[in-house]
């Protein structure tokens, strides 16, 4: 048996085929970045998935695609974890950007970019992934992702720099109690994620201006750093991976054609991707 996952900050989508190629199951877990999770809620994680669990010694091979998995010391906590669970399992791990590129333009020269809880992006040239920058999460980079409009989101809402209309709505939506937003960023697990739950209220509201000037700047912030240092052309595909180029996709191809490029697609979840990928490996 044969396990895929595409694993982002906030969830992780798993499936499972048989060795015919056919589709067994698919499940959800919460996100398993070890940049952010402590090894044990690692291992909770995914412990606490009865489907995951019930198949853990029939599985004999892993391809893991995730978010802080772009380097070897937290590959190898991740790999560890896994290792204790699926025993008799070959456990290949890489970063999520492998995996948009897959899930994406598969094995043809592109730019692909992730916008989601976090971002980043790369061009493939076809053979190997080549970067602007390395990825330095949420704290630093992260331009146009989730968390990097979260906490835009709540500085205007502190420094009082929201429209009231917009401020009143986003008052009633949170819990905006100064000791829980501390709490939640510096001693919880997944501070990324909790900061990304803000922008989800930006979805309700992408036809108000503030929103929109906010959402625009991010993307423009993103391409300045993550995609115009590739000096390509239009005539070079440009994927966009994640929830956040997926939901505001309008102001994207807005900003994307203000660059002089143009967009070949937008994939909210690369799972899918990604399986047609390995059942033609397999």
């Amino acid at each position: 048996m044969i396990l895929i996952a595409d694993g982002g900050s906030t969830k992780a989508d798993w499936v499972a085929l048989n060795n015919n190629k056919e589709e067994i199951f698919r499940v959800k877990t919460l996100g398993l970045n070890p940049d952010v999770v402590a090894k044990e809620e690692l291992l909770n994680r995914i412990e606490n998935i009865f489907q995951l669990i019930n198949i853990k010694e029939k599985v004999h091979e892993i391809h893991f695609y995730g978010a802080g998995c772009g380097t070897p010391e937290p590959i190898q906590i991740l790999k560890n974890v896994m290792q204790s669970v699926f025993i008799n399992a070959d456990i290949n791990i890489s970063e999520d950007m492998l995996g948009a590129v897959y899930a994406s333009s598969g094995k043809k020269p592109a730019i692909v970019c992730i916008l989601g809880t976090g971002s980043n992006s790369c061009y493939f040239d076809g053979a190997t992934i080549k970067s602007s920058a390395p990825s330095l999460g949420y704290t630093v980079m992260d331009e146009a992702s989730g968390n990097y409009f979260g906490k835009i989101l709540l500085k205007d809402f502190f420094y009082q720099k929201m429209p009231k209309d917009i401020r009143k709505s986003f008052e009633k939506e949170f819990n905006l109690d100064v000791d829980t937003i501390k709490k939640s960023l510096y001693r919880e697990q997944n501070p990324n994620m909790y900061l990304a739950s803000f922008a989800k209220f930006m979805f309700n509201y992408k036809e108000d201006q503030y929103i929109q000037e906010i959402i625009k700047k991010g993307l423009q912030e993103f391409f300045d750093y993550r995609v115009l240092p590739f000096e390509k052309d239009s005539n070079t595909p440009i994927y966009f991976i994640g929830s956040i180029a997926f939901y505001f996709k309008d102001i994207l191809e807005e900003v994307v054609l203000k660059n002089n490029l143009i967009i070949t697609d937008v994939i909210q979840r690369p799972i899918d991707g990604l399986i047609e990928y390995h059942k033609n490996k397999i």
